[in-house]
């Protein structure tokens, strides 16, 4: 009977051990997986990990990279409008200052033609180009500022509008566009031409003060208006500056694109409708600027000259009780001829200029 039970419990402990031993070993084989799996996760994790910093990296690069863009587009809408301005003033400068002198005093001349030969005669090319430092400053400043802020603002009003590119922009849209930029390069356009109206007026002013007219350049004229009235005296002027340029660039670019859209042939871009179209472009919208905006700009032009601290608003009244409404367009005649070929040379030269530094820098 010892023996049995011996051998029972020697087979029990056999089994026991045969049992331990298999869930030793399924136990160490779920351990083991359980290593792999911990160690598959690891690296899947170590892969997610590198695939988001990659993510990041790419979207920061992406990110820098359109701000570059951005900024080379400003850049390149600068120098153009730069020698966009460049090109006006030489073009029309002779003009602008019979348009001045009509404006500000329309009874010395019967119209543009005597006005014309009058200050040819009396003071010769040079008084025709009187002013002509103070425009191109003027221009240089206005039109880098405008173009620059034009194209930033195109990109405003097409996130606005949800648009894709500018490109994609209608007129409306452009003209909008053109509406707030000139706010920016209003600010910049006041007090250069402000001295640039003083100085194509002095030979008119001195005669209606009965005494004689002085020579005098712009720099001079600058510190005698600063030491006189201060800074703000360069601010003459302002808000009649404000009240012609905004509105008078929303038809200025809306001018332009609509122009442009109509002679664009098809299967081509308004980008590539060439010189004579450009040009012809550039002058419609030169035109519709001037035609929309003159009373501001002659009522401008006296608050200017005079050095008066009245309203634009009481000046055009002024205008309108003594002189007529007419008086509101003394000047138009040269303005007319002046800005056709002036601003179609703008926007030729400035096309060209983006063109080039598109190729250069692209």
């Amino acid at each position: 009977m010892k023996r049995v039970r011996e051998e029972k419990e020697r087979k029990g402990k056999e089994r026991r051990e045969v049992v331990w031993k298999k869930k030793t070993k399924k136990k160490m084989m779920m351990m083991a997986e359980m290593r792999e799996v911990d160690e598959v996760e690891r690296y899947l994790r170590q892969i997610r990990e590198r695939m988001e910093r990659y993510e990041k990296e790419k979207k920061k690069g992406k990110k820098k990279r359109k701000k570059m863009q951005h900024y080379k587009d400003m850049f390149i809408d600068l120098m153009g409008g730069t020698m966009g301005g460049t090109a006006c003033v030489y073009v029309g400068q002779p003009l602008d200052t019979v348009k001045v002198k009509m404006q500000t005093f329309p009874s010395l001349y019967r119209g543009m033609g005597q006005c014309f030969t009058h200050t040819l005669r009396r003071d010769g090319v040079r008084g025709l180009y009187a002013g002509t430092v103070p425009a191109l400053a003027a221009n240089i400043a206005e039109n880098s500022v405008l173009f620059a802020c034009y194209g930033v603002c195109q990109k405003a009003v097409a996130w606005v509008i949800g648009a894709k590119r500018v490109e994609d922009l209608s007129t409306l849209s452009n003209a909008t566009a053109g509406f707030f930029a000139a706010f920016f390069s209003s600010l910049t356009l006041c007090p250069t031409e402000l001295v640039k109206c003083r100085l194509q007026a002095m030979r008119e002013v001195a005669l209606a003060e009965k005494r004689e007219p002085e020579r005098i350049g712009p720099w001079k004229l600058t510190r005698q208006i600063l030491r006189k009235e201060g800074v703000p005296g360069l601010f003459r002027g302002l808000t009649s500056t404000f009240a012609r340029e905004m509105p008078g660039y929303f038809f200025f670019f809306g001018g332009y694109e609509a122009s442009r859209a109509l002679l664009t042939p098809p299967g081509k871009t308004k980008e590539e409708i060439g010189f004579t179209r450009t040009l012809f472009c550039g002058g419609v919208a030169g035109v519709v600027l001037w035609v929309a905006i003159f009373p501001a700009d002659v009522a401008k032009s006296r608050i200017q000259v005079a050095g008066s601290k009245e309203t634009m608003r009481k000046v055009v009244l002024d205008i309108v009780r003594k002189e007529g409404f007419l008086a509101l367009y003394n000047g138009l005649g040269p303005t007319v001829l002046r800005t056709f070929p002036a601003t179609g040379a703008l926007f030729v030269a400035y096309e060209g200029t983006k063109q080039i530094l598109h190729s250069v820098m692209d």
